[in-house]
């Protein structure tokens, strides 16, 4: 149960700096610094920070000994979780922070159908457990697009004047059905990430260096990418604005504390119950949006809030019955088990 909690707690973490980083990221790129750049110095910057680290977590011998199988998996994972990062860059550079936030709403939908055909969940759609998950689900994604979809009058409105950051990313046109794309394909990705982070530490279960090997090939991954993509070579240089901000701030909150988190997480709670918090997400954006961009709060934002809510406490009801089932017959298997080993030493 302590696990859980901290779980639950790590996971609402992760979201926020997720969030947050959507919001700064947008601001970065329309700031002028090159999209598969900000990408690739800020894995460079992240396996810079943890390399020391590692080496002395290794050196100790306090991590499970290094071999061919477990890199190819470290590859593996980083090229999903790099390949969702680029279309996440790119479909947020096409539309906005509000748009990306909604579509990350896919991942508990395509992280459950995934789990069922892995067969890491089970779904018994006579009992009432399975039948919450699945409800919830659904729910909690519908909660996230009423946020979206029905704007409603305005419950709490910024009298402020208009933010500059506001105006700032108002500037840059956006294109909502390829960056829309970008995003929901980044979803499958990230969906993806969760099943096999999953798989990666039930046989090298040590967080910090599935991480650090994850942002190590992603770097030399995005590098390669970039050196391909990127032939203006002053969008390589680096300035004092807010792209460098930017740069600091996903390389520290976003690849190394967040990822850690998520991959502890999903160690300690499994892959559904992590992607389930992306819904929170979105509430995150509403309240940012009202508190650094100006926006205006209102009753659809309220509203899908409150749906979103619910059914995510569908899913954890629901997760809670099937472990609590779990665990009582396990403890019946035990007691029986007891009971009966007298009674065969008496015999022999």
């Amino acid at each position: 149960m302590g696990n859980k909690i901290l779980a639950f707690v790590g996971m609402v973490v992760a979201v926020l700096i997720q969030t947050a980083g959507q919001v700064v990221s947008k601001i970065a790129m329309n700031g002028g610094i090159n999209t598969y750049i900000l990408i690739l110095y800020s894995y460079a910057l992240s396996s810079l920070l943890l390399l020391p680290f590692i080496t002395f977590l290794l050196y100790r011998s306090e991590a499970p000994p290094l071999n061919f199988p477990s890199i190819c998996r470290f590859f593996l994972l980083s090229l999903f979780g790099s390949a969702g990062t680029v279309l996440a860059y790119v479909g947020l550079d096409l539309s906005s922070p509000t748009l990306a936030a909604a579509l990350l709403n896919l991942i508990p939908a395509f992280t459950f159908v995934l789990a069922l055909i892995f067969r890491m969940e089970v779904v018994h759609f006579k009992e009432y457990s399975s039948q919450a998950k699945v409800l919830g689900t659904i729910v909690s994604i519908s909660g996230a697009f009423v946020v979206i979809l029905y704007k409603g009058p305005p419950i709490f409105k910024n009298h402020s004047s208009v933010s500059p950051y506001k105006q700032f990313l108002s500037l840059a046109q956006s294109n909502w059905v390829l960056g829309g794309f970008y995003l929901a394909t980044e979803s499958l990705f990230a969906s993806l990430w969760y099943i096999y982070q999953a798989s990666v530490m039930k046989s090298y279960p040590s967080v910090m260096v599935v991480v650090f090997f994850q942002i190590l090939f992603s770097t030399i991954l995005s590098a390669i990418f970039a050196l391909i993509v990127v032939k203006d070579q002053s969008e390589w240089v680096l300035r004092l604005d807010m792209g460098l901000v930017c740069i600091i701030y996903e390389a520290v909150a976003d690849m190394v504390i967040r990822v850690s988190l998520c991959a502890w997480c999903v160690q300690k709670a499994g892959p559904l119950f992590c992607s389930m918090f992306k819904p929170v997400g979105i509430v995150f954006t509403v309240i940012m949006g009202a508190l650094f961009l100006g926006d205006d709060f209102h009753l659809g934002s309220l509203g899908g809030s409150i749906i979103i809510v619910l059914g995510f406490y569908a899913v954890m009801w629901g997760k809670a019955k099937e472990e609590r089932k779990v665990e009582a017959s396990f403890e019946d298997s035990e007691s029986s088990s007891c009971h009966t080993a007298p009674l065969l030493q008496n015999k022999t």
